[in-house]
């Protein structure tokens, strides 16, 4: 018995190690841009290594972030430049001052001020490595081009001509545009400099996430990121490879994405993003999702597919309305985009955000590929005890937050609710008198495989500090930050405390 349950005991360490969710697990919700830190937002410093401390002080192996790509002005990481890059505001200028790439900074900018003064260091920096980088840096520097040259190449230059133009790619000269002629030749000598430096910003940041992700594992925790399964019209995608999307002939989307009416918004989300031309995807073998998903699989340990009910049908709005209401549901080829992704780049361990309006034909799916799936514990408390996001109703295939980065953080959810609401959270939690932790102690017993808590329920804070209200265009979304100073004196170790009271 005792060599059996050795066996097994090294089956399932090996299982977790390649899967975090083979085992039952507490994480933490917390972008990267949320960290403190010396400048406009968070990012890869010294901050992020002692919140991985922090996590594993808290019982925390889990470290979930929202996507790492370059964003456009409103900041949201869902709406993103490149479906491949990472965001140069991210990159740690800490790191390159501690190389002799960077000569030191300018702190206590406003954020805005903060971002060009980032952009400024960051040339800086690559022109000190071209002039002093080792013989191993210029190494690794050209093997990252190479290795990433199929995304890499096309995002430095969008960048680039984006920088040059000002507007967006469809409203380019035409030689930029189709990507072809002695024209767009000539133009790209001209900006292979500006290329070269983006190349160079996209390899530190790829160094810096390497480091951390790897301090992250030497203590125990594992990294969970998040794929929006839409890409931004403005980006290196769209702009590369055009035919993959439903664009007329001028380059504009024929239909755009978003969600009908639901518990969000009353005519439903209007995101903007451009529709997938699935059958040109699906002649092509799905390669750029396997390319992409095996970008994702360099990056993280676990991986969120965001909106995944989009891969059995996708929302499909009219160019040009102003809500969603009039959209219809056109299917996807989720299936086969699944199985070969799955042939190709074997098991990845993958969540499904099944949030929203989900049929039968979507759960079908995600069980068909064994993906756990989102609960909610604030949506539970509609007054029907057989609601899916009600602990008593979760499966060990799921993972399970008290509300998400979407969500109003819960003290302020809870303070909303009318006297009738608030008595139905009373009666079902026992005590609701210290929001948020009855709701994290509810996560954390139930059968979910993973908990996990964002970062502002962990600190216990209310309203003011909600990260992201959806389908607004409201200026303090994505800005959310903490300070250390406002966790409280023993947290962590209450919380590492219900980590192993529940066996996570």
């Amino acid at each position: 018995m005792a060599s059996t349950a050795a066996q097994k005991a090294d089956k399932t360490a090996t299982e977790a190690a390649v899967n975090p969710l083979a085992k039952r697990r507490a994480g933490v919700l917390a972008h990267i841009t949320s960290l403190p830190g010396p400048l406009g937002n968070g990012d890869f410093s010294h901050d992020a290594y002692r919140f991985v401390d922090f996590a594993a002080q808290a019982g925390f192996s889990v470290w979930q972030v929202l996507p790492l790509n370059p964003t456009h002005d409103d900041g949201s990481p869902y709406y993103s430049t490149s479906a491949n890059a990472g965001n140069p505001l991210l990159i740690s200028l800490d790191w390159l001052v501690d190389r002799g790439w960077l000569g030191g900074y300018e702190r206590g900018l406003s954020r805005t001020e903060a971002k060009r003064h980032r952009s400024a260091c960051l040339h800086e920096a690559h022109r000190a490595f071209l002039q002093s980088a080792t013989s191993e840096w210029r190494a690794r520097y050209r093997r990252f081009c190479e290795e990433s040259a199929y995304w890499l190449d096309d995002y430095a230059r969008f960048v680039a001509f984006d920088a040059q133009q000002r507007t967006s790619w469809v409203d380019w000269p035409e030689a930029l545009r189709s990507r072809r002629g002695a024209a767009y030749d000539k133009a790209l000598e001209q900006i292979e400099a500006r290329c070269e430096f983006e190349r160079f910003v996209q390899f530190v940041f790829a160094a810096q996430w390497t480091e951390l992700r790897a301090y992250a594992h030497q203590r125990g925790v594992h990294l969970f990121g998040d794929l929006p399964i839409f890409v931004a019209h403005h980006s290196a995608d769209v702009w590369a490879q055009p035919e993959l999307w439903q664009l007329d002939k001028a380059g504009q989307p024929e239909v755009i994405a978003g969600v009908p009416p639901d518990y969000f918004s009353e005519t439903g989300q209007l995101w903007g993003n451009p529709l997938y031309r699935w059958e040109r995807h699906r002649q092509r073998g799905f390669d750029w999702w396997v390319q992409r998903l095996a970008r994702q699989r360099e990056l993280f340990d676990l991986l969120r597919i965001d909106h995944f009910r989009g891969l059995e049908a996708c929302w499909e709005i009219p160019h040009g309305d102003t809500t969603a209401i009039n959209g219809a549901w056109a299917p996807s080829p989720g299936d086969e985009l699944l199985a070969t992704v799955r042939q190709r780049l074997g098991e990845l361990p993958l969540v499904a955000e099944d949030l929203g309006e989900i049929t039968p034909e979507v759960d079908a799916l995600r069980r068909q590929y064994g993906l756990p799936g989102m609960r909610v514990l604030q949506f539970g408390f509609d007054g029907d005890p057989a609601n899916l996001h009600l602990p008593h109703n979760y499966g060990a295939d799921s993972v399970a937050y008290t509300g998400t980065h979407d969500n109003a953080v819960t003290r302020e959810w809870f303070d909303g609710l009318d006297a009738r609401g608030a008595a139905y959270v009373q009666r079902y939690l026992g005590d609701a008198s210290a929001m948020p932790d009855p709701m994290i102690r509810a996560v954390y017993a139930s059968t979910a495989q993973l908990a996990v808590i964002p970062m502002q329920d962990v600190l216990g804070l209310g309203a003011g500090h909600r990260m992201n209200t959806p389908g607004t265009l409201d200026e303090r979304n994505w800005c959310w930050r903490f300070d250390w100073s406002q966790l409280p004196e023993g947290r962590s170790a209450a919380l590492a405390e219900l980590a192993r009271l529940y066996g996570r």
